[in-house]
């Protein structure tokens, strides 16, 4: 029996294989994107994927500023955060985060959804968010994903 053809090939920070993918954010829903997106950043889609490494993809969102969200949400729900002072508890809402930017809307949903440790920092530095439909990384030759093709 040939035990080096059972040999799992883990991949390292060296031979990873990251790529620059354009998603446009156009009509599409908040949440549903955000999950495709870090799952684009974490690597999960390619069968070479390391839980360890941060072997995802660079993303490019553009068209942020027209993403939808269902119902009240805009204005209902709520975000918190704490200062560490007492009565430093703060609350904010999508409406008031897209008003600073869109990309810190999308930073604090797909924070949410990516490992909780300093891989997870490293993976959210992959993330780049534009209003428009126009984006400065066109020298690395990014590719456009159909966002609504992936499962």
């Amino acid at each position: 029996m040939d035990t080096l053809s059972y040999k799992t090939v883990s991949v390292n920070k060296a031979t990873a294989q990251k790529k620059w993918v354009v998603v446009d954010a156009d009509g599409q829903h908040l949440g549903r994107l955000a999950s495709k997106v870090a799952k684009l950043l974490r690597g999960k889609y390619k069968p070479s994927f390391t839980p360890h490494v941060d072997c995802g993809d660079n993303v490019v969102i553009i068209n942020a500023d027209k993403v939808v969200l269902t119902g009240n949400k805009w204005t209902d729900r709520i975000y918190l955060s704490y200062t560490g002072y007492p009565g430093g508890q703060r609350e904010t809402t999508p409406a008031r985060l897209r008003q600073k930017g869109s990309d810190r809307l999308f930073r604090k949903v797909i924070k949410g959804m990516l490992p909780k440790n300093r891989l997870g920092n490293k993976i959210l530095g992959n993330l780049y968010v534009y209003d428009g439909a126009e984006h400065k990384h066109e020298a690395q030759q990014p590719k456009t994903v159909d966002i609504n093709t992936l499962k």
